[in-house]
């Protein structure tokens, strides 16, 4: 019985062992920058779909109603009758899928004009470094 007992100990112990690697592994992929500097993204990236959400809905589709002859896009659907005599029906809001792609176009947008300034941003910066590096090649 002993010496069952001391493979068992054994396993236990490499799987312990096994884990403890596992764990300050993922320890350290948390605490890497980039993991936290997703999350931070995340976040804000939620908070500015509800800014965007509310320009849209709020602010952009009642004009783009106004100018449709006072449409309203959320109630926009269709409806499709059971056919096989149940009393629910089917009904497709494409008014919604509308408004859904409009803001979706929106976020694209804007997200397009934060890396096109970032990308000129960073061509200033890697010319400036290109230009420091070649005056101090001649020094």
């Amino acid at each position: 019985m002993g010496e069952k007992t001391d493979k068992v100990k054994e396993k236990v112990s490499a799987v312990r062992e096994k884990n403890s690697g596992f764990r300050k592994e993922f320890i350290e992929f948390i605490n890497r920058g980039s993991v936290v500097d997703l999350a931070v993204g995340v976040a804000v990236g939620g908070a500015f779909t509800a800014i965007v959400n509310s320009l849209v809905n709020d602010m952009i589709m009642p004009i783009v109603g106004l100018i449709g002859g006072g449409v309203n896009f959320r109630d926009l659907k269709l409806v499709i009758p059971n056919f096989f005599g149940g009393n629910t029906e089917a009904v497709i809001a494409y008014g919604n899928f509308i408004q859904n792609v409009v803001e979706f176009l929106i976020i694209a947008w804007v997200i397009f004009m934060i890396i096109k300034a970032m990308n000129r941003i960073n061509r200033k910066k890697d010319a400036k470094d290109a230009k420091d590096a070649k005056d101090a090649k001649k020094k």
